[in-house]
């Protein structure tokens, strides 16, 4: 292995960064390091849609806080000029004459985004396979999924193409993928990170950007870059002054936690997950952070009916815009289980859906009155290490067991998505055969940067960089 090449794969995106600016390495051999792990690992994991390295290299040279890093970018909402969107799908694709917000911001910080990472049709699951571009696989075992629907986004920086990759999240999708690979990810709060230019929220505001990293400060690097509002932002949390990466040296103290050690709908947690959450509390305890059992009075069967009825009314509304926009229905090619989520949108009135959001509303304020008492919710992020591959894809043709996998795996991630409130996933634990376990912190409202300082504390006192599929 070549020195660039160690030291690329060894060094966190903040870490190279500085490098660059003392010209100790040069971006064009970072970008080159990027493509070099790229050719060697995507032919057996498959997490990237499309390359575009002469756009990378006609940017000119940043002087942002990130400049000279290689990134990428999810193919999911994100639009590149001049590149092909495809959304993960066979009948979703387009190549926009525009970059999205988060583009141009990632390009004013100086990142040097060289491509686009796999996803599901339309996100609409948490594993990332897909009918167009096939299976996107854990670097831990190539057998079980990499989570989605970020799963390209978090295999990218597991393999070490790049440190660090922009996510989105409409029900775990970057947590997901980041406990199934080993990595951190953050749940942004609702409008911190804006989605334009040519919608501002996307799932009604279930759905958000944030980052999937191997460490924290980069995650907080991620936000100095694309944080705060932009055109049509009418609500967005308050940025901390100084920025979120200088704020990381303030460590958070005397946190109350409230453990959650069950599944909100019922269902056993595996007892390796069930390990590494005991021992995640039992560090946050020497930490001086007092944890107790406790678990949010919520309408769980409303707000699960409610979840579903906007994610189905809003898939409905995407196809048809879609259809408008570009002058072609999908129709059959569609995968089945987005087809199900369309006749389900269409069939919801007007009524149901707004009854819906009130069900939402609802349990934001049932879950920020249970947050008066207490900083932070500790849980698993998923109640099994990673499922095989085929259980939760879009085109499996048994939905009684997709439901049934999907149900007894991933109980946990989907409140903060219908809340608006942010979250974070650490890679803390491993089970008995070696797959990453992924243990989450969830907090009130705008607390992105209060979940950082915890996530950059535990992250001090129980290291996990050393810590890479073989």
């Amino acid at each position: 292995m070549s020195a660039i090449t160690s030291l690329y794969r060894d060094t966190d995106a903040v870490g190279l960064a500085r490098l660059v600016k003392r010209r100790e390495v040069k971006a064009e051999e970072l970008l080159e390091a990027a493509l070099a792990r790229v050719s060697e690992t995507q032919p057996k994991f498959n997490y990237i849609v499309r390359l575009f390295p002469e756009r990378a290299k006609a940017l000119p040279p940043g002087e942002g806080p990130l400049a000279g890093v290689p990134f990428l970018v999810k193919d999911l909402a994100v639009d590149v000029a001049g590149e092909v969107t495809g959304m993960g799908s066979r009948s979703f694709h387009y190549t926009p004459s525009w970059n999205s917000v988060i583009v141009d911001r990632a390009d004013a910080a100086g990142l040097v985004t060289f491509g686009k990472t796999t996803t599901p049709e339309l996100g609409l699951t948490i594993t990332t396979e897909s009918e167009a571009t096939g299976l996107t696989r854990n670097p831990w075992d190539p057998t079980r999924i990499a989570g989605g629907s970020s799963g390209g986004a978090a295999v990218a920086v597991a393999v070490g193409a790049v440190p660090l990759a922009q996510a989105s999240d409409g029900g775990g999708s970057i947590r997901v993928p980041a406990s199934c690979c080993g990595l951190v990810g953050l749940k942004t709060s609702r409008g911190l990170i804006p989605h334009g230019p040519l919608k501002e929220t996307l799932w009604n505001g279930m759905s958000v950007t944030g980052p999937i990293a191997r460490s924290v400060r980069d995650c907080a690097a991620f936000l100095d870059a694309m944080a705060g509002p932009s055109a049509g932002t009418r609500a967005t949390p308050p940025l901390p002054e100084g920025g979120y990466l200088a704020a990381l040296e303030r460590a958070p103290v005397g946190l109350k936690v409230a453990l959650v050690d069950r599944s909100p709908i019922g269902g056993a947690i595996h007892p390796d997950v069930a390990a590494a959450l005991e021992a995640a509390a039992r560090l946050l305890q020497g930490l001086g952070h007092p944890v107790e059992p406790a678990v949010p009075a919520l309408d769980w069967a409303a707000l699960m009916g409610a979840n579903i009825t906007n994610i189905a009314v809003s898939t409905a509304s995407d196809i048809a815009e879609f259809a408008r926009a570009w002058g072609r229905d999908p129709g059959e090619g569609l995968e089945p289980a987005v087809q199900n989520w369309r006749r389900m949108g269409l069939t919801r009135t007007a009524l149901e859906h707004e009854q819906a959001l009130r069900s939402l509303e609802e349990g934001c304020m049932a879950l920020d009155r249970f947050l008066q008492s207490y900083d932070i919710i500790l849980s698993p992020t998923l109640a099994e290490p990673p499922v095989e591959l085929g259980l939760l894809s879009l085109s499996n043709p048994d939905h009684q067991q997709f439901v049934e996998t999907y149900s007894r795996f991933c109980p946990f991630v989907g409140l903060a998505n219908m809340t608006g409130t942010p979250a974070i996933t650490l890679p803390l634990g491993q089970s008995a055969d070696g797959l990453p376990i992924g243990i989450m912190a969830q907090g009130r409202f705008g607390a992105d940067l209060l979940l950082l300082q915890l996530a950059a504390q535990v992250e001090q006192a129980a290291p996990w960089a050393g810590r890479r599929p073989g």
